[in-house]
């Protein structure tokens, strides 16, 4: 049976160690799942880089490239992320849904796009248009390095914002644990619009204090005004960090989509 790969993009700050629990239990079930570090990531924990902070479109080229490689090799791809990587994702699949790779003769491509509480913005909007909609508390503090890396102030107020189900010490530890993030990213506004071109799902999560669930069902309603589809929402009790906080639940949610997708393109 022909499976999909996964293509898995954290968000900000966020390094891929975070979700390596997600790609193990993904991977045990036979299903190929491969982890992007965005440009726009630091290297490690706290840690920048000494060139400028590069661009979200720096990152959909990131993804675009490893999906067209995937599908290059006839494979059938989810794209898949967290927070800001909905910015990104969208912005790549131009010109790499199976839809159009097959008006071209080519073989495989984009055939979802999965979000995790993820900031969707309409064409002409970014991901820093869509938070300062927000109030100022609910978006946590940062500081810009002369690079124009930014860092998270304060990581106890951070972690009751974004991982408030964890305890004190672990969610601390985890916003320590981030990495700097490029300050511009924030500001690239979206010029492609991918969920118009491929089907789309979405993990709400609905104790998330940093993207309250009224504010990710405007950004579900948006994406279906513009596609004129229905997009797949799954609402789950987690706050923003669902992979941490809602494991099983988190798990459970991809599988469903990968699972669900090989039945349909395999039938008997």
């Amino acid at each position: 049976m022909s499976k999909p790969s996964i293509l898995f993009i954290p968000g900000s700050y966020t390094l891929l160690s975070v979700f390596q629990p997600l790609f193990d239990a993904v991977s045990r079930e036979g299903y190929e799942i491969k982890g992007i570090h965005l440009p726009t990531v630091g290297p490690s924990s706290r840690q920048g880089r000494d060139t400028p902070g590069p661009s979200m479109y720096d990152d959909a080229a990131v993804i675009a490239q490893e999906a067209e490689r995937l599908a290059d090799q006839g494979k059938d791809v989810i794209l898949m992320g967290h927070s800001y990587a909905g910015v990104p994702m969208s912005q790549s699949v131009k010109g790499l849904g199976k839809e159009q790779r097959k008006a071209q003769g080519k073989q495989g491509g984009i055939v979802r796009l999965a979000y995790i509480a993820c900031l969707v913005p309409a064409i002409g909007r970014s991901a820093g248009s869509l938070l300062s909609g927000l109030p100022d508390e609910k978006r946590p503090r940062i500081s810009i390095d002369q690079n124009g890396w930014t860092s998270i102030d304060d990581p106890v107020v951070t972690a009751g914002l974004i991982c408030q189900k964890l305890t004190f010490k672990e969610g601390e530890t985890l916003v320590r644990g981030f990495a700097k993030h490029s300050a511009q990213s924030f500001g690239n506004e979206l010029t492609y619009a991918g969920y118009n071109d491929v089907a789309v799902s979405y993990l709400l999560c609905e104790e998330d204090l940093a993207g309250p669930p009224g504010f990710q069902r405007d950004m579900i309603a948006m994406i279906e005004e513009a596609s004129g589809q229905k997009v797949d929402v799954t609402g789950i009790k987690a706050d923003h960090f669902p992979i941490l906080t809602a494991e099983k639940e988190t798990i459970e949610w991809v599988l469903n989509i990968v699972e669900n997708y090989s039945r349909t393109n395999n039938p008997g």
